[in-house]
């Protein structure tokens, strides 16, 4: 049965851990994914920004996938994201992805190229679909300029639904750009719509959002998915949200892991993303903390 039947609810855009020389951790990676899933998340994403896909190959991710199919984590739990500029590499991704039966796919835009045309995008798209022919499911579109620099508009999320039912399932928005979000709501409320910045989320759910992917998924996902079963702000959240952006956004949520986990190994990155400073760590997880204990008391 096709992902878009059920409410999508919250999946953490997984951060990716690896050791001091940029191999990936994968036992460290699986028992992350659990926690994820035992503490709030329906669904667990892989390769999206937060998980640094653009910097892992295809045999990483083959590497991935295997390591939390191995751990008990099912496929129809994991979303697996995208992240290439040509039409050949996105179909290896989304092949091992659709071979693991993944829930759904999470597809950017190709983002070498800037200044696109609609036209541009939908023929890339189009031919992407076609050569997966019926393996085509399931598709999240990825909207988020502020990386890509390609936006996607509301019309062409139009012409793709129309152009390919059944396929397209949803849009991942974030662009953190309300105005957008809102249309996107009022235009496409027959689509899964995700929010990607968590400042928006309650807003966007009371219109008829279905969740997030979320890259503070990986730090408090229970307080995520009360906001999403609510509809109602968190203003820790929001604090959060603001405290992270201060911040290169994935090294920051790596640096809130290591803080909820006690392990500074997940401040590791691959380049071309640099660690962030001990001192900046530090005062992002006490951050974290002051926001919480405070709202707590």
């Amino acid at each position: 049965m096709s992902a878009t039947r059920d409410r999508f609810g919250l999946s953490a855009a997984m951060t990716l851990p690896f050791h001091a020389d940029g191999a990936i951790d994968l036992p460290r990676l699986a028992a992350h994914a659990q926690w994820c899933l035992a503490n709030g998340c329906s669904s667990v994403t892989a390769f999206g920004t937060t998980g640094e896909g653009p910097s892992v190959g295809l045999a990483g991710r083959q590497q991935i996938i295997g390591a939390l199919l191995g751990a008990g984590v099912p496929g129809d739990r994991i979303v697996g994201g995208l992240a290439a500029t040509s039409l050949h590499e996105a179909l290896d991704q989304a092949r091992l992805a659709l071979d693991a039966g993944c829930k759904a796919l999470l597809v950017p835009p190709p983002f070498y190229f800037k200044g696109v045309s609609d036209d541009g995008l939908f023929a890339w798209f189009a031919s992407f679909f076609g050569k997966l022919g019926a393996a085509a499911r399931d598709v999240i579109l990825y909207n988020i300029p502020s990386v890509t620099a390609v936006p996607l508009s509301v019309a062409l999320i139009g012409r793709l639904k129309a152009a390919f039912p059944g396929v397209v399932m949803g849009v991942k928005d974030s662009s953190g750009d309300w105005a957008y979000t809102e249309a996107l709501l009022a235009a496409h409320k027959d689509l899964v719509i995700l929010i990607g910045d968590e400042r928006y989320l309650a807003r966007g759910v009371a219109l008829g959002g279905q969740g997030a992917i979320s890259g503070l998924a990986n730090v408090c996902p229970d307080k995520l998915a009360r906001l999403i079963d609510k509809a109602e702000p968190n203003e820790g959240i929001n604090q959060l949200v603001e405290l992270v952006l201060r911040y290169p956004v994935t090294p920051a949520v790596k640096a809130l892991v290591a803080h909820r986990t006690g392990d500074a190994a997940w401040l590791n990155v691959r380049p071309p993303l640099v660690p962030i400073a001990a001192g900046d760590a530090a005062v992002i997880g006490a951050g974290h903390d002051a926001i919480f204990n405070r709202k707590a008391a």
